[in-house]
């Protein structure tokens, strides 16, 4: 089996080799976009999101879709975005332009944020956004207030903490008892915000959010959530007599990064989901509000791969030789930020057998700055090959900084054979541009 064969499910569904043994993505030889456009460079395949957002849409039915933004966002990604028929879930006032910038329509916005900026708030509201998820008490009546000012009545979700546990790293656990994020429900912050939220006339509460973590392969604790989300609101009719429209479940679904890797079934927990719902609000004597989900990382990680050119190649030892590339932890912080695992492929050898286990290092002066540990690559590897890492759509151009004053990539557009520059590349000037002196 070939390494594109075994790393299928995490590479683009155009992936292909051609017969000069190249990788392919979207029709576009991947040995003449890095010629192009030079390296290291995000490769975007709009078939693979026009497909998964189809998949989640059916997976779904019914239910709104909005797409995570955090995850990575451009102005042709907001526009893709809403031509599938998904909303649009920003976390910051940066985000919010864009998606404003790119002519998202806000009605089908939501914003986060666990610390949202008055200038910010003003701007969404002034804007029409659709929503605003409430994290804390403080929140209810600044956002009241800047709402009423604006002569509008704001749609909300009240934020809060179900208590799951999600199995998955602890830095993107959101839904326990110590996350920052969120109205806890044990301890009666949640009950008092509905009181708060319910009574102000410059809010309309349309129900609760929960979001119990990130890159999660188990059903069951979404499951959870909605038994404990399902259970609240029960008490919260049994005390106030209100049923909420709505239930934001948000996202968090996981992706295959590696060989072995299994695909998360979104058709599977959309039947568990549906399904769980309808028992609980049976069993909680309440109805079925309208549901809605949030999934970046699973629309677009799978969409995208990384080139990087190999130079320096060092056998530190009989069992360690590492592979260096012209990237690293300021294109993909992942590893060194939460162990994130990495496969990779030679893209310009993409037939070769690859039994030689390396470290795939970046180029930044930190120890830390490693891709890949244990990576099986040909042994042919030499400086000038072209490496492919898939599934790197997600948090990691988003997540980029300038360390070492690196300029960030380059991100082109794939589609049936067409290569088109969606974000160009940094140059040095652009890493001066800000400088007053």
């Amino acid at each position: 089996m070939s390494t594109v064969d075994e790393l299928r499910a995490a590479l683009p569904n155009t992936a292909e080799v051609n017969k000069a043994g190249h990788l392919v993505i979207g029709g576009c030889d991947t040995v003449d976009l890095a010629r192009e456009f030079g390296t290291p460079l995000f490769v975007f395949c709009e078939r693979t999101f026009v497909d998964r957002a189809s998949s989640i849409r059916a997976s779904f039915a019914g239910a709104t879709i909005y797409y995570a933004a955090k995850a990575f966002l451009s102005k042709a990604v907001c526009r893709l975005a809403e031509q599938q028929g998904l909303g649009l879930d920003v976390a910051s006032g940066g985000e919010l332009h864009t998606g404003l910038a790119a002519g998202f329509p806000p009605a089908r916005m939501i914003m986060h944020g666990n610390n949202k900026l008055d200038s910010e708030l003003e701007t969404a509201i002034r804007a029409g956004i659709g929503r605003i998820a409430i994290d804390n008490l403080e929140e209810i009546e600044r956002i009241g207030s800047i709402a009423r000012a604006a002569g509008r009545r704001q749609a909300v979700f009240l934020r809060v903490t179900p208590g799951v546990t999600a199995d998955t790293h602890a830095h993107i656990q959101t839904g326990h008892h110590e996350s920052k994020f969120g109205l806890h429900l044990r301890g009666g912050a949640a009950r008092e915000a509905i009181v708060r939220a319910n009574a102000h006339p410059g809010l309309e509460l349309r129900g609760l959010h929960a979001h119990i973590g990130s890159n999660i392969f188990d059903a069951d604790p979404f499951q959870e959530s909605i038994e404990v989300l399902f259970g609240f609101l029960a008490e919260i009719k049994a005390e106030f007599g209100l049923e909420f429209p709505e239930l934001n479940l948000g996202g968090g679904f996981g992706v295959p990064f590696v060989a072995g890797d299994r695909p998360f079934d979104v058709k599977h927990l959309g039947e568990l989901v549906l399904s769980t719902a309808r028992k609980a609000a049976e069993s909680n004597a309440v109805t079925v509000p309208a549901l809605c989900f949030e999934p970046g990382r699973w629309l677009i990680s799978n969409a995208m791969v990384t080139l990087y050119s190999v130079g320096a190649i060092k056998q530190a030892s009989d069992e360690l030789t590492f592979v260096s590339v012209d990237g690293g932890m300021s294109d993909n912080i992942r590893p060194a930020l939460y162990q994130a695992r990495y496969a990779a492929i030679l893209a310009n050898k993409a037939e070769e057998e690859a039994g030689f286990a390396v470290t795939l290092a970046g180029m930044h002066c930190e120890s830390g700055d490693l891709l890949a540990e244990d990576l099986p690559l040909p042994r042919s590897v030499t400086r000038g090959d072209l490496v492919a890492m898939p599934a790197t759509g997600a948090y990691n151009y988003s997540m980029a900084s300038n360390y070492n004053k690196k300029p960030r990539p380059a991100v082109v557009t794939v589609a049936d054979g067409q290569a088109q520059l969606m974000i160009r590349r940094e140059t040095y000037e652009d890493l001066v541009r800000l400088e007053t002196e």
